[in-house]
């Protein structure tokens, strides 16, 4: 049964008069008007049309709505490169603590040493895990990294004279990768995939020259196949006098096992959401921290933790790039991460990414006779399968299966990328799921995939809302319900 309130916003539900909050009488004379108090510009004309509603009508409204969401918590997500593993809980009461909660980030370095500390040791945990010495904890997310590794190499380069204008970019890259160049000032040039899926060496060295700035690769590939040529890659690329840039967003499939710093990479991000289990998701804190070559040190964002006589404090390094975020960085989700760490050790790692690769594979298996996986019958974290062949027989596209996949309690994979692949449905199980799980959602698939075209076609059945016109719905929202407050149409 649903509740109506569920399916109300604030403001509909909203009625004059109602409070969540008492407050106190005021302690403070209030012997000036407020207009003398602050600045007529800084006062509003009028009272925000703010929704009036008490404590329980608000805990009922958001209680209601996430009972209706999919979460991870509650559905299998086999996201692919997204990675929506299960946040452990324990990661969540550490990072609560009182200890940690009470902090302030303008309190002297002398009584916040052990918030520095956890800093300084993942700081040289994640070096350690990239094969690359030196990291800035600050980036806020996955592109955020990239971009601030970018302009840590155009610094460089400037202060070696060099004034270089391109990024090399595979055309099977995550979307980010090219809008994070642009956005630093760079021109961005292609590089195709050959059949196997692999960077094609050959466009690639035909583009290579003195403007080449940095090589932007995901290592292991949008496909979910380890680059087999990356040292050959990174060897080429570093002739010409260029960088090479690895995205990090896979490496819950080589963490553990192999380096990027061994194979050739002067630059990397993580993306701790996916790698390090820290919350994921809707719009909600992250961090990119990066990682890079000796020779890249003195260029990262200021500060970094460094630990001398004994204490931990605060340094800009030489040429730094400035500040990319306020104050440290995404201090919860960082504390997240060094306890997931701390919690798994190196062992831990290493078993973490080999269930992460063991599970994709092992879905892999159960699901390559019932539908099309183009590149290969192994893979790593992840594997791209297509619809396209189902398209062509029965009429059975991905978006039919994808929506399908909702009925039965499973949030659909990544679907229409990598972009390389027609149809794409883009599958990753993680290593937090079970055996039990990936056999029913095998299970399950293989009975979408065998029901009748027209019957998925108007699938979901169970859903308040079926098949949208997305487009619409994105270029014009109706917004009459939702904008009801007193009788009036909410100004967006």
């Amino acid at each position: 049964m649903q509740n109506r309130q569920a399916l109300e916003t604030l403001f509909v539900q909203s009625k004059s008069g109602n409070r969540a909050t008492v407050f106190p009488p005021c302690d403070v004379p209030a012997n000036k008007p407020l207009d003398a108090l602050f600045p007529e510009e800084l006062l509003a004309e009028k009272e925000l049309p703010l929704p009036e509603l008490s404590e329980l009508d608000i805990v009922r409204h958001f209680t209601n709505l996430a009972m209706r969401n999919m979460s991870v918590d509650t559905n299998f997500y086999p996201l692919g490169s997204c990675t929506m593993k299960y946040n452990p809980k324990r990661n969540e009461a550490f990072s609560s603590s009182p200890k940690l909660l009470g902090l302030h980030p303008y309190q002297p370095e002398s009584t916040a040493q052990g918030q520095l500390e956890i800093f300084f040791e993942l700081q040289q945990m994640l070096a350690e895990i990239a094969g690359l010495p030196a990291v800035s904890l600050q980036p806020a997310a996955g592109a955020h990294g990239e971009l601030t590794a970018l302009l840590v190499a155009e610094k460089y380069f400037k202060e070696r004279g060099e004034k270089r204008t391109t990024v090399l970019i595979p055309d099977g890259a995550h979307g980010t990768n090219p809008a994070s160049a642009a956005f630093a000032g760079y021109q961005t040039v292609e590089i195709k995939s050959d059949a196997g899926g692999f960077v094609d060496l050959a466009d690639l060295q035909s583009k290579l020259n003195a403007q080449t700035a940095v090589f932007m690769i995901t290592n292991p590939n949008t496909l979910g196949i380890f680059e087999k040529n990356i040292r050959q890659i990174c060897a080429a690329v570093h002739t010409v006098g260029g960088l090479v840039y690895l995205d990090g967003a896979n490496m819950n499939a080589i963490a553990g096992i192999a380096r990027p710093g061994d194979f050739g990479a002067d630059m990397m991000h993580y993306n701790v959401h996916k790698t390090f289990s820290t919350p994921h998701g809707a719009g909600g804190p992250g961090a990119g921290p990066i990682a890079v070559r000796d020779f890249l040190a003195p260029f990262l964002p200021t500060p970094v933790v460094v630990k001398k006589g004994g204490e931990y404090r605060l340094e800009t390094p030489s040429k730094t790039i400035g500040k990319v975020r306020t104050f440290f960085g995404s201090t919860a989700i960082l504390n997240r991460t060094w306890f997931y760490l701390r919690t798994l050790g190196a062992e831990g790692v290493r078993s973490m990414t080999k269930n992460s690769v063991l599970n994709a594979n092992y879905l892999l298996s159960l699901l390559k006779d019932s539908i099309d996986v183009p590149y290969g019958d192994r893979c790593m974290h992840e594997f791209v399968a297509s619809s396209a062949k189902l398209k062509a027989e029965k009429g059975i596209t991905t978006m039919d299966v994808a929506k399908r996949l909702l009925d039965f309690g499973f949030h659909a994979p990544t679907v229409y990328f990598p972009m390389l692949v027609k149809e794409a449905m883009m599958i990753e199980p993680t290593e937090t799921e079970n055996k039990r799980t990936l056999d029913l959602f095998a299970v399950t698939l293989k009975k979408i995939l065998a029901e009748d075209s027209q019957y998925l076609h108007d699938a979901p059945y169970t859903t308040g809302v079926s098949r949208p016109d997305e487009v619409a719905a994105a270029k014009k929202p109706v917004l009459v319900e939702v904008g009801r407050l007193r009788d009036e149409p909410l100004a967006f």
